[in-house]
């Protein structure tokens, strides 16, 4: 009787005793960030490139104009170049600063401007819909600036110098060839507000830009 009593006790403890040598790890593992049901992290370009430096050749479209006496004023085209730094704040959200140096001409008014903007980006990856085959070389994008033009008008007889706010829409879109260089082709209407110039009363000039650029990504 006392053996079996000692064998059940004995088969009791076993288990015990070895689950006592079990020595157990914690391991901390890192959980990818915002993942969509396709496997892909959509803050994978922001994480790694947050920051972008750019420029472009603009062709601009001045609109043409009428005095409230009923002068007609005839919008020129000009070329001119900006330059470009941002921060990609997500993979679809960039935060842009713009500076352009433009030369806008009606008749015998001139504007020498140099303009510079606070521009929002969307790009339009959209959680991974545009993507495809894990990447996605053609990125639309649409933005809004806003910002001031310093100028100098001139009417060929007297020169003033203001200050005007400036607002402006635009689409595009980038030609993403890896996560270092994008090339970029778009179109940005500019509205500047009247700066009281003393030249033309209540003149808000208007444009239609055609851009075309390249971006480095850092």
């Amino acid at each position: 009787m006392k053996k079996k009593f000692l064998f059940a006790a004995l088969s009791m403890l076993i288990p015990v005793m070895a689950n006592a040598e079990i020595i157990y790890h914690v391991e901390q593992i890192d959980m990818p960030r915002h993942v969509s049901d396709t496997g892909i992290n959509r803050h994978a370009l922001s994480d790694v490139r947050h920051y972008y430096v750019g420029a472009s050749y603009n062709y601009t479209m001045w609109q043409d104009y009428t005095t409230d006496t009923n002068v007609y004023l005839d919008g020129k085209n000009v070329s001119s170049f900006d330059i470009v730094a941002g921060l990609r704040l997500y993979d679809t959200f960039r935060l842009e600063a713009n500076y352009i140096n433009t030369h806008a001409k009606w008749n015998t008014i001139s504007f020498d401007s140099h303009i510079a903007t606070m521009n929002l980006i969307w790009d339009a990856r959209i959680d991974n819909i545009y993507r495809m085959f894990n990447t996605q070389m053609l990125v639309p994008y649409v933005g809004l600036g806003a910002g001031a033009a310093w100028n100098n008008a001139n009417n060929g007889n007297e020169m003033k110098h203001n200050i005007s706010p400036v607002a402006s829409v635009m689409a595009g879109i980038s030609v993403e060839f890896n996560e270092l260089f994008a090339l970029d082709f778009g179109y940005k209407y500019i509205y500047m507000f009247d700066g009281d110039n003393n030249i033309i009363s209540d003149f808000a000039p208007t444009a239609h830009q055609f851009r075309a650029g390249a971006r480095i990504h850092f």
